[in-house]
């Protein structure tokens, strides 16, 4: 493996989140009790753990592949790879988007890396991809 970065969600995401599913739990308990509140409590708890797992972004480069979530790619059909700051990279998600590019993206990064792709046969022009390391990511995209 020459890269790897996980994106997770920040913890002021998760506790506003959380803070949600409280309010919710303080209403099941002001309309059915104890019981009812405690076992939102514990379902809700879960569901956040379940939505703090699923919501994260794995980024690997092997010696052949990108992979980016469960999308993944031939490291030969990639042209070349740009680190984005965070203007670039609001600009690119936004007014200067392509609608058929691969998006593998967190709202709650502001970085990323916009890799240009040479398939033939694949009409996605590029993936722009969320990375709190985006010159780490082109630095390993361009040793192959």
């Amino acid at each position: 493996m020459r890269f790897r970065e996980v994106i997770r969600m920040p913890l002021w995401l998760l506790a506003l989140i959380y803070f949600f599913f409280l309010s919710l739990v303080l209403s099941v308990w002001a309309a059915l009790g104890n019981v009812a509140a405690l076992i939102t409590l514990v379902a809700t708890s879960a569901l956040l753990l379940l939505i703090w797992n699923q919501s994260r972004l794995i980024i690997e480069i092997t010696a052949d592949e990108l992979k980016v979530g469960r999308a993944h790619i031939e490291l030969k059909y990639i042209d070349h790879a740009t680190a984005l700051d965070s203007s670039e990279m609001k600009n690119i998600r936004g007014r200067d988007a392509d609608p058929i590019a691969f998006l593998g993206i967190r709202f709650w990064s502001s970085t990323g890396v916009k890799i240009t792709l040479n398939d033939k046969r694949d009409e996605t022009p590029y993936w722009l991809v969320t990375s709190n390391k985006a010159n780490q990511l082109v630095k390993a995209l361009k040793v192959n």
